[in-house]
């Protein structure tokens, strides 16, 4: 979960009252949080780079706060003083507002952006004022985001700007590198993209971004009216567009690939500063023209409501609150609550708080607000019986059979090559029904596995020089596309078993299968109640010696001698057998 550090004083000084350094850490425990630290600035340059360093540093108490990962709203100073005054009852929770003037920023998306970074969001702080901590801060929470919701600016990158230093409208373009070119932020020069990317290579802040983007044919880049560059995202801004102290109207612009949690980011970044414009909680909105040509307003501020039961909550905490009560501990949590029939509350959720997907998570604030220490703890009025789930208990079962039968059991990855699956097999991929990963890191992890046979026969590989025979199984899943499923695949329970030796020891695979249907009771019969083998052509077996395993009526697996290219592919030299079939079809 991510840390925040505050300076003790700021944070008292928002809460409006001092506290101990153990009466917080109860205060932020009641809430859910939890302080994690607390120390200075000068013991942890002391910690990190020793105590010559540390000399003449800060001494100022610095509170390290561990809050939740979805609670974006409490990554700075202003949103977690905020939510705690709202806890303790010294504030109401403030209404963010959109203002529309007739004369709004606009900012154009151009179609070629797709290639890159399709979205974007804006919205404008008008009449801002900064002090020089609510600065930091500002500047502190787009470092938070970054590395949190944004996931290192691969999903969001965020950019805020001068809005006096630049003339709207905007336009956000992607454009081949080197037509790229601007004074990046706290440089004296103008560079070219080409040459930021490899300016920025020894940049330790900044060169894990460079990947986002340098493999691709054009860079994203905003550009104002005058053809002024405001930032090239997700990389840096320009120097000429920069915030200062002294910013009074700031433009901020959200490239993405997750247009959903661009706007989070958006309405985030506006509610927590928008409480020092001049008119306190309101945002500019900015006009967004889509590349269709249809335009939308950000930021969105949404507000929703979501209905609950004063009941079904009772029951969910265990504990026994009235409809009035439960109100109360609702705007506490800085949701609005009301009563609007006999037990049920119909709560606003406000924009800062995306976290709240649907009703449980209105009852685990409630639970909050209530005091997770105040909850009396009782036995529950119904006990159960937990049991092992069934795929789980036969494989268990099998395992230790097969083990016991002379076989060593394996492990294998449970994603391959398209190779492993296909060409090793003698089979063409197209007609391999395999799941593919769509951005694979390696060679070696293309697909999710369709088989358990090259698994197996890599490990024989690697023990080559062991004792002969090789006798391995593995009992493990394979992925199928298949699109009657909700997600598009599905996994299957499969036994594969090989005998590696000097002779194929066909008799010895087959003598598993039939000890395998020994134990689960099916006998050796070509009616719908027993099994028994079937001729066969599968290009994975030598041809004539394969045979198709079939159980209560319906094919389950293949059993035969391997092909001499299938053990070739693998750099096997001795030949082997092998059988896979699918268990479920025993459940």
């Amino acid at each position: 979960m991510p840390t925040i550090s505050l300076k003790r004083d700021l944070l008292f000084e928002a809460l409006g009252q001092t506290f101990t350094d153990a009466e917080f850490a109860d205060f932020c425990f009641d809430y859910g949080l939890e302080l994690d630290e607390v120390t200075s600035e000068k013991i942890m340059l002391s910690k990190e780079q020793g105590e010559k360093k540390a000399e003449g540093a800060d001494e100022t108490v610095i509170y390290k706060i561990e809050v939740p990962a979805n609670r974006q709203d409490l990554l700075c100073l202003e949103g977690l003083a905020m939510a705690l005054n709202v806890f303790r009852g010294r504030r109401k929770p403030p209404r963010y507002r959109k203002n529309v003037p007739k004369a709004r920023q606009i900012l154009h998306v151009k179609p070629e952006t797709s290639a890159v970074r399709p979205f974007a969001v804006a919205a404008v702080l008008r009449n801002i004022r900064f002090t020089q901590s609510s600065y930091e801060s500002f500047i502190e929470l787009q470092e938070k985001l970054h590395h949190n919701i944004c996931r290192k600016r691969k999903f969001v990158a965020i950019g805020t700007h001068d809005l006096d230093t630049v003339e709207g409208p905007f336009t956000y373009e992607a454009l081949p590198p080197e037509k790229i070119k601007f004074k990046p932020l706290n440089k004296e020069k103008e560079y070219s993209a080409v040459e930021l990317m490899q300016l920025y290579k020894t940049d330790t802040h900044l060169k894990p971004y460079l990947s986002l983007i340098e493999d691709k044919p054009v860079y994203p880049v905003i550009y104002d009216k005058n053809r002024v560059v405001l930032s090239m995202p997700p990389i840096i801004n320009s120097d000429h567009s920069k915030i200062s102290l002294g910013t009074r109207n700031v433009f901020i612009e959200s490239t993405a690939l997750d247009l959903h949690k661009a706007k989070i980011v958006l309405d985030t970044l506006v509610c927590m500063f928008s409480q020092y414009c001049a008119e306190p909680f309101e945002v500019e909105a900015v006009d967004v023209v889509q590349p269709d040509g249809t335009t939308v307003q950000y930021p969105l501020l949404p507000y929703r409501t979501e209905v609950i039961s004063t009941e079904l909550c009772n029951k969910k905490i265990g504990i026994s609150v009235t409809t009035k009560k439960l109100c109360e501990m609702l705007e506490q949590m800085s949701l609005g609550a009301k009563a609007i029939d006999e037990g049920k509350v119909e709560v606003e959720i406000p924009p800062t708080r995306p976290d709240i997907l649907h009703w449980c998570d209105v009852i685990e604030d409630a639970a909050i607000a209530y005091g997770y220490n105040a909850i009396q703890k009782t036995a529950p009025k119904t006990s159960t019986v937990g049991e092992q789930f069934a795929l789980n208990k036969l494989t268990d079962l099998l395992r230790g059979e097969i083990a016991q039968a002379g076989f060593t059991e394996v492990l294998t990855f449970a994603l391959c090559s398209r190779d492993d699956v296909a060409a090793y097999l003698n089979k063409d991929i197209t007609n391999v029904p395999a799941t593919h990963i769509a951005n694979p890191k390696t060679l070696d992890f293309q697909v999710a596995r369709t088989t358990l046979m090259p698994g197996i026969f890599k490990t024989i590989n690697c023990n080559k020089k062991m004792p002969l025979p090789i006798q391995v199984f593995e009992t493990s899943d394979v992925v199928f596309k298949d699109s009657q499923k909700d997600v598009g695949a599905r996994n299957e329970r499969h036994v594969c078993a090989v005998h590696y030796d000097k002779s194929p020891g066909f008799e010895v695979i087959h003598g598993l299968l039939d000890r395998i249907m020994q134990l689960l009771e099916i006998k050796p019969s070509d009616d719908d109640e027993g099994y028994y083998l079937r001729a066969s052509d599968d290009p994975t077996f030598f041809a004539g010696r394969c045979a198709e395993v079939v159980a209560l009526g319906s094919p389950i697996g293949m059993i035969g001698v391997v092909h001499p290219a299938v053990l070739e592919n693998f750099e096997l030299q001795m030949p082997c057998a092998a059988l896979e079939i699918n268990i479920e079809k025993f459940l």
